[in-house]
């Protein structure tokens, strides 16, 4: 493709992310979204001046690593609670884990 592109464009943005050279084979995957949501991708994609590919990319790479940082974090505690000879830090520990498992 030309500097000018298909539509005759006279200048090009190309956006990247770091990260893009260094994975392996991307695999297509067909992911259904709710409206609300898929809008919110596409405008959330539109201010970044990237696709909407991307940013549910983006997304779901920063969810998966949440994800590992609670359950490093959960295991973390557990540790501590399992070590812990004070009493009372061993009951807060454990309702730190009880709502980390069960929520609120």
């Amino acid at each position: 493709m030309t500097a000018l592109g298909r539509r005759g464009a006279k200048w090009c943005v190309l956006v990247y992310s770091e990260g893009m050279g260094a994975t392996s084979k991307s695999l297509r995957q067909s992911v259904s979204l709710p409206a609300r949501l898929a809008k919110r991708v596409r405008s959330l994609a539109k201010s970044q001046r990237t696709s909407a590919n991307r940013v549910l990319v983006n997304l779901i790479e920063t969810g998966l690593e949440a994800k590992e940082r609670e359950r490093q974090r959960f295991y973390a505690l557990a540790g501590r609670l399992v070590e812990s000879g004070d009493a009372a830090e061993r009951a807060r520990l454990k309702k730190e884990l009880a709502r980390m498992t069960f929520g609120e």
